[in-house]
């Protein structure tokens, strides 16, 4: 076996017959992300740029899924317990890494077709023909760049030309001219092995088998740019895929799929079919046969004239291969099943598999042997393209693990800052919406867990204790109502760095009146005057008499004694402000009170500094004098946060806790909060269960969902009959709702995790895996039996990190 290639320079492949080649490294769109008409147009982009090549040349596209792993990096996981949790769960996670090559050759003029008869790996010797003239050579640059430029047009894929040093390679990194004669995987280092073509193609221990889509007979009737895929479709919404999806990703073994088109002289084809009919005519009497080929090609010629087609040779064909040679009997049975689900015959190539297998050396393309190709249109021959990658891991620094869909390997995707660097979103607002047991609480615990670690404050107002875990481990404070415990909060304290301004001194009023009026009543200007002058009193007090607490107990005591005093002597009247009335109706939250607790706490005091805080109401949403204050507290924390944490992420996750917000006349906060936070490097979550929620919500409606570029919906199943509501409201597209109508609907039984569909400015949909390690699950489960276990360990061994590694560690070596 002689090597084809003479020479690499200037960036292409000269053979020794005088053939030019070009690569290209391609990026192609993630799978599971393109709907009907997207496939369509990507579809007729390929037809376009393609069509730009010039007589006797060659397209190749070469696919290559070889296994690998994914490779844990425990130096960027710090000292998170769950990060490094996480790394470790994930580490050599098996997954299908995919690159794509395309070849453009032209042929010089005069050079000799190939066939199986007679080919490169067969001769003995090669004598190099004449070089192609400098203005073919310019020529074919010329319709390369062309076609570069179409295809990156299109919006679909980029392309990489590939250089010197990435078709030969160099000492250390293979090229994909090495890579193809050993059979290297991606990132694999360079090794030199035998190869073997005797009785079977093996390169070194790898056992490789050859499959072709060649004969007319045994492709399908029909083609098309995409399929449906039956797994997530449904009654309602059928689920596209590319057509020859199940010979590429969805192929789940090492292989190469090479797709070919060979454009001739249209003329000459056209011409040599002409004479084709004529001697299938001159034979129809003697063969039924015969008058059926007559036909067949009759209307292939009618359909290349009227509607201008341009007549290809094309050939498909899927290289597999493995090191255990059992394992090759499985491998026949994926690709004759994936064929099949494309309507085609899997025909095992065995006398002319080592000259199709040279021929797809990168280069040696034009060696193919042609009566290994059929006869179509350029239209059809695209479409048996593969069309799609993997899932891409987010370039940004900020981000969140989620799973690729079809491996459940991490994937790094940020849903804040890269949409508004795209110019996809405008705010990094965020609406859930997932019914009970859709994987919500993990979804919601995982982000915050990941916003935290990389720097954010987060403030989360929630109703059903999701939150406690992940609070405690992370350190911070938890603000919760019991008997025993009840909750505290302290407004008057100035922690480290927060100074008493306007801000901070209008929050408190706001505090005091209303405690003090009614939601009828109405408060008149003296009284704000007089209040805003007591706490200004107040505060100067404190600051000659630091052994004072502030709180509410001390100002309290300062207006019964040093601000009555100054009343008197301003001749206030009670009419302007009566403090008898304003000490009388506070007097329950004052030392021996009913709520003497509420106003006067001495722990969890410096909110604005904390970057982690919970809010639970699940046990005072319904309570009259409580509930309200408290959320008053809640806004002024982040929005005090808001302002004045400059260059500081901010995030506000409001659970179920919205809805009673809402009730308590806080409706307006919450539309100021989702228009605002975008301009203070924050952004606000809202969460909720129930589609009536949405529906029966002007506040969700309006304020929200409009100020919520990014939306995240969990399994719909049980509200698919009514889910065009859903979609109208939420303004998804026929798409978006096929994503989300798939979503859980074949799920590796292997592994146990929830999917989660994530939109963002209407312009980027996908879907991911919510899959989190088994520390990761114990932070983050409300099921009451594992929380309440959890707890115990957590007591036994002195803190939650300790006691969820020692109960994780006996889950997984109980048997089962």
């Amino acid at each position: 076996m002689i090597l084809p290639i003479y020479k690499i320079e200037h960036g292409c492949i000269l053979s020794r017959q005088g053939d030019v080649t070009v690569g290209f490294k391609v990026q192609l769109p993630e799978i599971f992300t393109l709907s009907d008409r997207e496939y369509e147009t990507y579809h007729q982009g390929w037809v376009k740029a393609i069509k730009l090549m010039p007589a006797n040349s060659m397209f190749h596209k070469q696919d290559w899924f070889t296994k690998g792993s994914f490779k844990a990096d425990f130096e960027s996981a710090g000292d998170s317990f769950l990060s490094r949790s996480s790394e470790r769960f994930f580490n050599e996670r098996e997954c299908l890494d995919h690159s794509c090559y395309i070849f453009l050759t032209r042929k010089p003029v005069g050079r000799k077709l190939s066939s199986s008869s007679l080919s490169n790996v067969l001769r003995k010797s090669i004598a190099p023909s004449i070089a192609t003239s400098k203005i073919l050579l310019d020529e074919f640059l010329d319709s390369v760049g062309q076609f570069k430029r179409v295809m990156e047009d299109s919006g679909f894929v980029s392309l990489e030309r590939l250089g010197d040093d990435e078709l030969a390679g160099t000492a250390n990194v293979p090229g994909v001219l090495e890579r193809y004669c050993f059979l290297l995987g991606q990132g694999e280092a360079s090794v030199i092995r035998d190869i073997h073509l005797k009785d079977e193609i093996r390169v070194g221990d790898k056992h490789c088998q050859l499959f072709t889509l060649s004969d007319v007979e045994d492709l399908p009737s029909m083609v098309g740019s995409r399929i449906n895929n039956d797994k997530y479709s449904t009654d309602r919404t059928k689920f596209s895929v590319g057509f020859a999806s199940p010979l590429g990703q969805l192929l789940n073994c090492n292989h190469i799929y090479n797709q070919y088109v060979f454009l001739d002289d249209a003329g000459a084809t056209l011409k040599r079919l002409e004479a084709k009919k004529l001697r299938l005519q001159s034979l129809s009497g003697y063969s039924r046969e015969n008058a059926i080929s007559r036909d067949a090609v009759n209307d292939f010629l009618n359909e290349a004239i009227a509607a201008g087609r341009l007549p290809v040779k094309s050939h498909f064909n899927v290289l597999c291969w493995s090191e255990d040679l059992a394992e090759m009997k499985e491998v026949r049975s994926l690709v004759s099943s994936s064929m099949a689900q494309m309507d085609s015959v899997a025909k095992q190539e065995t006398d002319g598999q080592s000259q199709v297998w040279f021929a797809g050396l990168p280069g040696n393309q034009a060696d193919f042997p042609m009566n290994d190709t059929f006869d179509t249109f350029l239209e059809q021959a695209t479409c048996f393209f593969n069309l799609e990658s993997n899932y891409r891991s987010s370039i940004s620094p900020f981000g969140v693990r989620l799973g690729d869909r079809l491996s459940g390997r991490p994937v790094h995707v940020d849903i804040s800052d890269e949409p508004i660097a795209l110019g996809v979103a405008t705010n990094r607002n965020k609406f859930i919406l997932g019914p009970s047991g859709s994987g919500k609480s993990f979804l919601t615990n995982h982000l915050m867990r990941s916003y935290a670690e990389q720097g954010a404050h987060v403030v989360i107002v929630d109703v059903g204790h999701s939150y406690s875990g992940l609070c405690e481990l992370m350190g911070g404070y938890y603000f919760t109502y019991s008997e025993e415990n009840p909750i505290a909060f302290n407004p008057f304290y100035l922690g480290e760095g927060d100074v008493m301004d306007t801000e901070k001194k209008e929050s408190i009023k706001t505090l005091l009146l209303a405690l003090w009026k009614k939601d009828d009543e109405t408060f008149r200007r003296s009284e704000y005057v007089a209040l805003s002058g007591a706490l200004t009193l107040y505060f100067e007090f404190l600051a000659n008499r630091p052994d004072i607490f502030p709180c509410f107990n001390s100002f309290y005591e300062y207006l019964q004694s040093g601000y009555g005093a100054e009343l008197e002597r301003s001749k206030v009247k009670a009419a302007d402000f009566d403090i008898q009335n304003f000490i009388y109706v506070l007097s329950p939250f004052y030392r021996g009170g009913e709520f003497d607790y509420l106003l006067n706490a001495r722990e969890n005091l410096d909110l604005l500094s904390q970057p982690f805080i919970v809010f639970e109401l699940d046990n005072i949403k319904d309570h009259p004098i409580l509930f309200p204050v408290v959320t008053l507290i809640i806004m002024e924390v982040f929005i005090s946060k808001m302002r004045k944490l400059k260059g500081v992420r901010k995030v506000f996750l409001c659970e179920e806790a919205w809805k009673a917000i809402a009730k308590e006349g806080m409706a307006e906060q919450l539309k100021y909060l989702f228009k605002t936070v975008r301009k203070h490097f924050g952004e606000a979550i809202v969460v909720t269960q129930e589609v009536e929620d949405i529906i029966s919500s002007p506040i969700v409606k309006q304020a929200i969902i409009n100020n919520s570029d990014c939306k995240i919906l969990l399994d719909q199943s049980k509200y698919q009959n009514k889910f065009d509501q859903i979609q109208e409201l939420l303004g998804l597209t026929d798409k978006e709702k096929a994503q989300v109508l798939s979503l859980n609907k074949a799920n590796d039984p292997k592994r146990k995790y929830k999917e989660v569909f994530i939109s963002i400015g209407g312009q980027m949909s996908k879907v991911y895996r919510t899959e989190v390690s088994m520390e990761e699950y114990l932070c983050y489960t409300t099921e009451e039996r594992e929380k309440v276990r959890v707890m115990e360990y957590a007591r036994k061994y002195g803190s939650m990190q300790k006691g969820i590694a020692v109960l994780a560690q006996e889950i997984r070596e109980k048997p089962g």
